[in-house]
């Protein structure tokens, strides 16, 4: 079941009530903050020119990715303009809710981010790409390209390693029926390299990195 991508959709990616929905994403919060997934991100923007620039994070979910982004930066001394959007209205809802109002949630497809925001630098996905289909990975990547915006993904690598040890620790500790099921799930929906080789070849990427990451991730950056 590794060789290829599961296409079996996540829990998550259906209607979902909202103390469920909070409950996952702060678990969420937990297993990416101890397992250094942020970090992946973070990485990665450091070899970029971010000041004064615009990073739109999509797919936001509770918005803890960019607020990690925004520590980062005011740590660094970076101005950086941070949007975060997503589909569920209630994923921008509860980031609005809980986190710095210097951070703007959208509810929106990220296809339509031009009719919110004027002038956009970076798109930067976490954990997002594995809910999309091939083909929609390929046009995420195109949209990016055709627009000149650089483009950073930091996702699962499908790996029985990653699939097995994020079983046995929801199992264990988590009291989301969202996370224990979705957390093992979303390691089937993950990548092997030569899969991102493959949509980056499609999309028509020329300028790109794509490096492997501990803890079974990949960090991915087409520059714009």
């Amino acid at each position: 079941m590794f060789n290829h991508r599961s296409h079996t959709k996540e829990f998550l990616d259906g209607a979902v009530g909202q103390k469920d929905l909070e409950l996952n994403l702060k678990e969420l919060h937990t297993i990416n903050t101890l397992l250094g997934g942020y970090a992946i991100s973070t990485n990665a923007l450091k070899t970029l020119d971010l000041e004064n620039k615009t990073l739109v994070d999509i797919g936001s979910g509770g918005g803890d990715m960019l607020d990690v982004i925004r520590q980062w930066t005011q740590k660094k001394g970076i101005n950086l303009n941070l949007y975060g959007v997503d589909l569920k209205e209630e994923c921008s809802q509860y980031a609005q809710s809980h986190l710095p109002n210097t951070l703007t949630f959208i509810h929106d497809d990220y296809r339509n981010i031009e009719n919110h925001i004027k002038q956009i630098d970076y798109l930067h996905a976490c954990l997002f790409t594995h809910h999309l289909s091939d083909d929609q990975i390929i046009d995420l990547i195109r949209f990016a390209i055709e627009r000149k915006i650089t483009l950073i993904i930091n996702d699962l690598e499908r790996n029985f390693i990653a699939y097995y040890a994020i079983m046995l620790l929801t199992r264990l500790f988590s009291k989301s029926y969202l996370v224990k099921n979705d957390a093992p799930l979303s390691v089937l929906r993950g990548f092997k390299k030569k899969e991102w080789l493959t949509y980056l070849k499609k999309a028509g990427a020329t300028h790109y990195t794509v490096k492997w990451k501990w803890a079974f991730r990949h960090q991915i950056i087409v520059y714009g």
